[in-house]
């Protein structure tokens, strides 16, 4: 059984389901852990920081996926500037010393929830009942932390593989990067093989090395929206400092839709006066937005994922989880497992 940290709305959960893998997630937002209820995901109400692995004796395996708020461009960048310190705490964690009294010295106190996975990770190890396979995921800022943990989790044995990821080449209709950790003490862990194109400004769709398909765009996914590329990043609410995903990011994000948009390379979306696209008169143009489900489909939940809490709880919960196609990926990488199919469209 894989235990999931920072578990939110299962993304990573619904892709290690995909693969038959059991999962049991520690989350602490009530929204996001009614939705996980909703969805049959086995669930833990609590902090992380309050649990270890002895709470958790059957776990043979660890997942996480740590909040990016402090390290995300979008954000306040506390955590990026604190990057150094954070990685000196990871070497005091190899060193198997306390960091509790260091951790209350971060101006934002999420920033130090990324070490958590090597404090558990550690604890296994030491208590003789180490976690066979982990996988950790962040936003690309915390590459480096991740390799600081990789150079640690060698050191006990395991095989590490760290890098980024572009959801887009794992049929993913959205051009969202993140970093990830793969390590395992069973087997030597190599990152999954693209199964689509990336995504490259200007580059002509279908031409592509053998083998791989081209990459989704946000209206085959959808049926409305950008044909000639895949969505953009869906970032998390502005209550977690981001920008919004009901209006599909900021300016730059904005900009790049209007701009598809007005050059024709767009299929509007014939639910107008339901759910998905609305518009909103408001100065020169119309202000794009995405609906709770499209967003999730952008996401690839599976359909009629039972997001709870406030409109704003769930797209909350949408933009900070790890899209389901591209953990079920990476899950059947670090496990040694089949591959998901390969299919032409997520439509």
């Amino acid at each position: 059984m894989i235990v999931d940290l920072f578990a939110g709305p299962g993304g990573l959960d619904v892709g290690a389901t995909q693969l038959g893998l059991e999962v049991n997630g520690i989350e602490r937002d009530p929204s996001a852990c009614e939705t996980r209820r909703a969805a049959g995901l086995g669930t833990v109400e609590g902090d992380v920081r309050d649990f270890g692995p002895a709470d958790f004796p059957e776990a043979t395996d660890l997942a996480g996926s740590p909040p990016c708020q402090p390290y995300s461009v979008g954000g306040k960048g506390r955590g990026r500037a604190a990057l150094d310190t954070v990685l000196q705490l990871a070497g005091r964690l190899a060193e198997r010393h306390s960091i509790r009294a260091e951790l209350g010295g971060f101006d934002d106190e999420r920033t130090g929830l990324v070490l958590e996975p090597l404090r558990w990770t550690l604890a296994a190890k030491d208590s003789g009942r180490p976690f066979q396979t982990v996988v950790l995921e962040q936003v690309s800022t915390v590459l480096p932390v991740w390799e600081a943990f990789a150079g640690i989790l060698r050191a006990e044995g395991y095989s590490v593989a760290t890098g980024r990821l572009s959801a887009e080449e794992y049929g993913v209709p959205q051009t969202r990067v993140r970093a990830f950790l793969m390590a395992s003490l069973a087997r030597e862990v190599r990152f999954p093989e693209p199964t689509h194109q990336r995504y490259r400004r200007g580059a002509a769709r279908g031409q592509v090395e053998l083998g791989l398909l081209p990459w989704v765009s946000m209206a085959e996914a959808l049926g409305w929206g950008m044909t000639d590329r895949p969505a953009l990043t869906v970032a998390v609410g502005t209550a977690a400092g981001g920008p919004d995903p009901s209006c599909v990011g900021g300016s730059g994000s904005r900009a790049t839709l209007y701009g598809e948009r007005d050059a024709g390379r767009w299929i509007t979306d014939t639910r107008l006066t339901s759910v998905g696209l609305r518009a909103y008169r408001g100065g020169r143009r119309d202000v794009i937005r995405v609906s709770v489900q499209d967003a999730a489909r952008l996401q690839t939940f599976p359909a009629g994922h039972p997001f709870r809490g406030t409109e704003t709880k769930q797209y909350e919960q949408i933009g900070n989880a790890v899209p389901c196609l591209l953990a079920e990926h990476v899950f059947a990488a670090a496990f040694g497992l089949a591959r998901p199919e390969v299919v032409a469209s997520a439509a």
